[in-house]
Order: structure tokens, then C-alpha cells, then sequence
């Protein structure tokens, strides 16, 4: 969060170009070395450092980037749109890697893949609409990293839908990592004894679900209204992971797909609707603050679901640790219900300036 909350100081646009551009230098120097003969672990190490990086930095900025592009009633349209093109990726990605490794080998894959950040620096770069100049300074005039970092924090926990939201978020990560970030692959190759290709099929499926659900995000949210949409999204994805153990019944692998699918699709439909909704009540002054403080709070429970979820695993069994996770999961949708955030049917505009 407090080198997120340094994005103030700068346009968003070239942050991301650069970040760009350090990837693709990073990861280019794996084939270089290759070549060269001089590729060492720790190496990769710090290739994978960096890349961490430069992706904290250009996430934020993105997410911050899109009000200055699109007006606040085309965000979910934005984001979608976004978010489709991540999907893709995201479905596409895995069966591109594998082909170019048995194509041309790992070293060149890789290099294929720093190319691609290149493209996306010069695909920003393109773009033709000037970003707004930045002002750093708090709402009370003073400038400074902490007294911008409390700012951030601030925005965040004086607006009772934007604190809902992390809590939301930062609950549904919590749950979900408990099972995916521990037990899920002990579960499915111990005790279900799947076999690797069918545990790829279960996760390609649920990728093709995160796809579907980017292109049902606007549908779902003209139907029922941005507040229920999240209720309900959360509601359906926690019981979806809830219903994983039924695999142990029979037709493990139907099941586990089934689930799969439903969670993938109920992601981004979450995801659209919940950052455009944050995008739309914040004044661009502290987008990128609001945007580091929220994804601080629900990135940082998804290393913590994983550790809580090793312990339970061990402890008390992989079947109970996955009905805990699903039932924190269904739970958090409370953060929703029991407050403003249910009652929102359409975005509203900035509450602070």
C-alpha cells in the first residue's frame, strides 16, 4: 500500500507503459541468459521479484485509469470489456504456452511472452486521450506520502458502501483460499483420485465460466440492480464451493466441473459490477488511494486463507476445511445485506471531493 499510494504524484498512463516495459526486460533477460548460458535460479528469482512489481504498480494504475477514459455511466461497460479480454487470455494463455514450448522451446516461449508486454506498452502509448493532470495533495490541502496514504484509508472506511465492499471481498477471498489455495488438489487426486488431465479439464471449465460471466455481467446487472447483483453473485459462488464435497457421492469429475463452471462464472460478474461501483463514488483525485487501500485489504486475506486453510487441512480433514471455506464464503455475502450496498439499484455519483 504505501508504494500504491505514490501513484498520486503521477499520470497513470505512463506508470503502466513502464511497468510494461520493466516486464518485458525482465522477463527477456530469462532466453538471453539462456543463450548465453549464464540463466541461474536466482535469477529467476528476481525475475519473478520484479515482474511482482511492476504488476502491483500497473494494476492499480489501470483500475485508477479507467474513469479518465470513460464517463461514470459506461464503467461496467469499461470494465467488462476488460475483463473479457482477461478471460480470453486467461482461457486462451495455458493452451498457447504449451503449444510454443513444444514449438520452439521454453527459453523462446518466454521470449514471445515479453513481446507481448512490448505490444501493451505500445498499445497504451496510442492512445489519444490526455489523462487529467494529477493533484496529489489531500482534501485539506496538505501533501506527503503518510498524510496521502491516511487519506486513501480514510476514503475507504468513512464510506459505508466502499468498507462493505472490502469486507465483502476480502471474506469471499478468505473462504475461497482456504479450499483453492490448500486442500482443493489434495481433495481431488487423494480422495477423489482424478487424474491431472481431468483436474485440467475442471479448471479450463472454470475458466470458460469466468468468460460467460464477463460477457453476462451488464445483462445480469440491468435485470436485478448493481446492490442484489453482488448479493447474489457471492451467495451463488459460496454455495457452489459449499457443494464440492457431493463429488465424494459420485461423478466426481461432472461435479467438480458443475461447481467449477458456476464459480468461474460468478467471479467476474462480481468483480465488473464491485469496481465499477467503487470507480463511480470516488472523486479521480484519490482513485489510486482508494484503489491501493482496497486492494491491500482483499489481496491480503488470500495468502492468509491459504495458511488457515493448511492448518484445517492437517487438523481437522479436507472435507471439513472445504465446508468451512464454502460456508465463510456464503457468509460474507452478509457484508452486502445488511446495509446500504443492497438497496443500490444503479451507481451513484462521488460522495466526497
Amino acid at each position: 500500500m504505501p508504494a500504491r499510494s505514490r501513484l498520486g504524484f503521477s499520470r497513470r498512463r505512463p506508470i503502466m507503459i513502464v511497468c510494461d516495459i520493466g516486464r518485458g526486460l525482465a522477463l527477456g533477460s530469462i532466453p538471453v541468459a539462456f543463450l548465453l548460458n549464464l540463466l541461474t535460479l536466482e535469477q529467476l528469482y528476481f525475475v519473478a521479484l520484479l515482474t511482482g512489481i511492476f504488476t502491483v504498480f500497473f494494476d492499480v494504475s489501470y483500475q485508477s485509469y479507467l474513469p479518465a477514459l470513460v464517463d461514470r455511466p459506461n464503467l461496467i461497460e469499461g470494465n467488462t470489456k476488460l475483463e473479457i479480454t482477461r478471460s480470453t487470455a486467461q482461457v486462451g494463455g495455458p493452451a498457447v504456452a504449451g503449444f510454443l514450448i513444444q514449438w520452439i522451446g521454453g527459453a523462446r516461449a518466454v521470449a514471445v511472452d515479453a513481446l507481448s508486454f512490448f505490444l501493451s506498452a505500445i498499445a497504451l502509448a496510442s492512445i489519444k486521450k490526455p489523462e487529467p493532470e494529477p493533484k496529489p495533495s489531500t482534501a485539506s490541502g496538505t501533501s506527503g506520502f503518510i498524510p496521502e496514504m491516511r487519506e486513501g484509508i480514510e476514503v475507504v472506511f468513512r464510506n459505508a458502501i466502499l468498507w462493505r465492499i472490502a469486507a465483502c471481498t476480502a471474506t469471499t477471498n478468505l473462504g475461497s483460499n482456504m479450499v483453492f489455495g490448500a486442500v482443493f488438489l489434495v481433495f481431488a487426486y487423494r480422495q477423489l483420485h482424478l487424474s491431472a488431465g481431468v483436474v485440467g479439464v475442471v479448471f479450463a471449465l472454470g475458466s470458460v465460466g469466468a468468460l460467460a460471466g464477463a460477457f453476462l455481467a451488464g445483462w445480469v446487472v440491468r435485470k436485478l440492480g448493481i446492490g442484489p447483483t453482488l448479493g447474489v453473485m457471492v451467495i451463488v459462488g459460496g454455495l457452489a464451493l459449499l457443494a464440492t464435497p457431493i463429488a465424494l457421492v459420485g461423478a466426481p469429475a461432472v461435479i467438480l466441473a458443475t461447481t467449477g463452471f458456476i464459480e468461474g462464472l460468478t467471479i467476474p460478474i462480481y468483480n465488473i459490477n464491485q469496481v465499477s461501483l467503487r470507480q463511480a463514488i470516488t472523486p479521480d483525485r484519490v482513485q489510486g488511494r482508494m484503489n491501493a487501500t482496497m486492494r491491500t485489504i482483499v489481496w491480503g486475506t488470500i495468502p492468509l486463507g491459504a495458511f488457515i486453510g493448511g492448518i484445517l487441512g492437517t487438523s481437522l480433514g479436507l472435507v471439513q476445511t472445504i465446508v468451512l471455506g464454502g460456508i465463510l464464503s456464503t457468509l460474507a455475502a452478509s457484508w452486502i445485506f445488511l446495509g446500504p450496498v443492497i438497496r443500490l439499484r444503479e451507481q451513484p455519483t462521488p460522495v466526497m471531493a
